[in-house]
């Protein structure tokens, strides 16, 4: 009995033992597991502060000619005489096609006949009718007639003019579609006309650059053509309806006078809208940023902590970039030292 009571006790005893062992080890596991406290982290600073925009836009546009169209016949024949080639230049009314004439300068032949017999005839019936030998409503139709043969005269004077197709504006032979000896149908382009002696550059603003220019404002236009050179221009139109983007069509007037560095239609080229009128924004340096170009960043300074913030941009102007909302005047906004950071984070500020 006793054996067995001291059996008992040793048991009880090793079990205590274990116990204490474990729970210092649990101790020691614990201890281990609680990190060293985190130190405030260095960072350099700068106030948000009201800067002075002067935006210069610069945007790629298309040269484009500043009137183009195909030259068409208004009648139909045989073609006798194609007065041009591909690239010539062209004056206004000058003679481009010669259809055969012969038939409608024989209609304005008869037609001046008949204007010229409704004449006599009036003339005859307005002395007679002095002399009551002859009724008003005679020389009524003597009147009526005439004003028909004159309206057949001038149509049959059309008809033959419309035989010498002619350039509606001075301009270039772009293309030629006719060769002699063709048989001319009414509506067939005999040629397609341009002019580049004025031509238009043609671009695309987004809605926030579009309301920067107005109507008669000047720009410069570079091309990689001509390094070092540049033309003037002069904003002609400006769009009043956006597409889906958002970006409104522009077109600016470009004089191609320069017989050194001649301009062709299709070109591209730079334009730069110049100096815009300067305006007063809040404004930050680049480097300030975190985030994404979609959902912009930065971290402000709050009670020694890192506060991270979320910003609405606006333009760019060197290092600076314009922040719409988000940020008051006077904040510190934290520009050197973000990658350690995280939302909360202790901060000290580096002078």
């Amino acid at each position: 009995m006793i054996k067995k009571i001291l059996t008992a006790v040793v048991i009880i005893g090793l079990l205590v033992a274990i116990g204490f062992v474990l729970k210092g080890n649990k101790e020691k596991i614990e201890a281990s597991k609680q990190l060293p406290p985190v130190k405030a982290v260095a960072v350099t600073v700068q106030a948000v502060e009201e800067k002075t925009f002067s935006d210069n836009l610069s945007i790629l546009g298309t040269i484009i000619a500043n009137k183009e169209v195909n030259v068409v016949s208004e009648t139909q024949g045989r073609v006798l005489e194609v007065a041009f080639k591909n690239g010539d230049a062209v004056s206004q009314g000058q003679t481009l096609v010669r259809v055969d004439s012969e038939l409608r300068s024989a209609g304005v032949m008869a037609a001046q006949v008949n204007y010229d017999k409704a004449q006599a005839d009036l003339n005859r019936y307005e002395a007679l009718l002095k002399d009551k030998s002859i009724t008003e409503a005679q020389v009524e139709a003597a009147r009526f007639a005439l004003k028909a043969a004159e309206a057949q005269l001038i149509t049959a004077k059309r008809q033959l003019a419309d035989t010498r197709v002619t350039a509606p504006f001075s301009g270039v032979i772009n293309s030629k579609n006719i060769e002699i000896g063709a048989m001319l149908q009414t509506g067939t382009a005999v040629a397609s006309l341009i002019d580049i002696n004025n031509l238009k550059v043609k671009v695309s603003l987004a809605e926030k650059e579009v309301f920067k220019i107005k109507r008669g404002d000047k720009v410069t236009i570079t091309t990689d053509v001509y390094t070092g050179y540049s033309f003037d221009g002069v904003v002609d139109v400006i769009g009043v309806k956006g597409d889906e983007s958002h970006n409104y069509p522009v077109e600016i007037m470009l004089q191609n006078n320069d017989s050194s560095h001649p301009l062709k239609a299709g070109m591209f080229c730079k334009v730069s809208f110049g100096n815009l009128p300067s305006r007063n924004m809040v404004a930050i340096p680049r480097e300030a940023l975190v985030g994404s170009a979609k959902q912009p960043q930065v971290y402000v300074i709050n009670k020694d902590k890192a506060q991270l913030k979320d910003i609405v941009l606006g333009s760019e102007s060197g290092t600076y970039i314009e922040v719409l909302k988000g940020l008051e005047k006077g904040e510190q906004v934290i520009v050197n030292g973000q990658i350690n950071l995280n939302d909360g984070m202790a901060v000290t500020i580096i002078k």
